[in-house]
């Protein structure tokens, strides 16, 4: 094998498929990200068995093939070689040659052929949607996946077409996050749980373009998203995720209007002294036009108060302050309405023109 091609394009490259590079594995071969010259381009891959990434490089082929480099050794060669064009020589015996400027590096590989390729998954099912949409749908949901793999479907999220709608859920025993939008698609129903660190790293691949978007492809087992220079193919989790809608009540005691950006400040400020004492929550008060957050530890104690638009009954009520915050940082709008029943039951956080996004916050029992 023998190509050239830029140090920026072959760094772009290997940044984006080291996301599926393995880091804890008993096979070395899935250390390794597979570099293919044909004649059809150049193109760097990686699989992890759970994740698997294909980039496409711009280059000039010279001589076709295949090699297995380690990932970390390549990766570390090529951000550090000069900015400029780079030859990649490969022999019989898999060692490779990489030659940019007056810098060369002669590293062993391994074969190609013994390298996992990515599955093969149908096209037959599929949806476009805007990269910058699905971005944002990632980035204002992936924060409530559950951590821990007591129940694996938890550690993902869903996502479903269903009543022209694109819904993305997540949610833990402490909360649920929905974000919804308009879509019309050929296929109804369709419905599937991918894993958390697969949209982790789809998302910062993918750009904030609201021209630029992304083909998904749908099997029984795998999720593919093909952009223009590169394909991430996915297992999905299997089990039954939970019926999420059943959480959300329509009937409400209280419900307030309020600044989004003035109540997240004042939570951020009062976890200052809650998270001084483990398991301390901070404790609202819905009373008259205002909310007044408190939290008292034996470190000290803070009070905040924020003017508010109320309907219905006061109310007190107790939460985990991360919970809020993690919430109230990825919406975008400037007021919200939120949603409360009594003090034990959850507060729903949703739009105030419109059903785009909810989220659904357990309380904490006040003693």
């Amino acid at each position: 094998m023998k190509l050239t091609c830029s140090k920026s394009d072959l760094l772009n490259g290997v940044t984006t498929v080291l996301k599926a590079v393995s880091t804890r594995t008993t096979l070395p071969i899935l250390e390794c990200i597979l570099l293919q010259a044909t004649s059809k381009g150049f193109k760097l891959i990686s699989n992890d068995l759970e994740l698997g990434i294909e980039s496409n490089v711009n280059a000039d082929i010279i001589e076709t093939g295949t090699v297995a480099l380690k990932a970390k050794i390549f990766s570390e060669i090529v951000k550090k070689l000069p900015d400029n064009e780079v030859e990649i020589t490969v022999d019989n015996n898999n060692y490779t040659t990489i030659i940019c400027e007056k810098t060369k590096f002669n590293i062993s590989g391994f074969s190609g052929e013994e390298f996992l390729q990515l599955p093969n998954v149908s096209k037959d099912t599929y949806i476009k949607v805007s990269q910058l949409k699905l971005k944002e749908m990632i980035r204002q949901t992936i924060f409530s996946i559950a951590l821990e793999e007591i129940r694996p479907v938890l550690t993902g999220e869903l996502l479903e077409i269903k009543d022209n709608k694109l819904n993305i859920v997540s949610l833990d025993v402490h909360r649920v996050s929905i974000r919804k939008m308009d879509f019309e698609s050929d296929f109804d129903d369709i419905s599937v749980v991918i894993p958390g660190k697969t949209l982790n790293e789809i998302s910062k691949i993918l750009e904030p373009d609201d021209e630029k978007d992304v083909m998904i492809y749908f099997t029984d087992k795998h999720i593919l998203f093909e952009l223009e220079e590169s394909i991430i193919v996915s297992r999905l989790l299997e089990g039954d995720f939970p019926k999420y809608e059943q959480f959300f009540s329509k009937d409400y005691d209280t419900l307030i209007k309020i600044d989004k950006d003035e109540l997240l400040r004042s939570i951020d400020r009062a976890a200052l002294i809650s998270r001084e004492t483990k398991n301390n929550p901070i404790k609202i008060t819905i009373q008259n036009d205002s909310m007044i957050i408190t939290s008292n530890t034996d470190f000290g104690d803070v009070y905040e108060e924020i003017d508010i638009e109320k309907e219905g009954n006061e109310l007190e009520i107790a939460f985990n302050p991360k919970y809020f915050i993690d919430a109230l940082k990825v919406i975008d709008d400037e007021y919200i309405y939120l949603q409360f029943t009594n003090p034990h039951s959850p507060c729903i956080m949703k739009q105030v023109d419109g059903d785009d996004y909810k989220y659904l916050i357990v309380p904490i029992r006040i003693r």
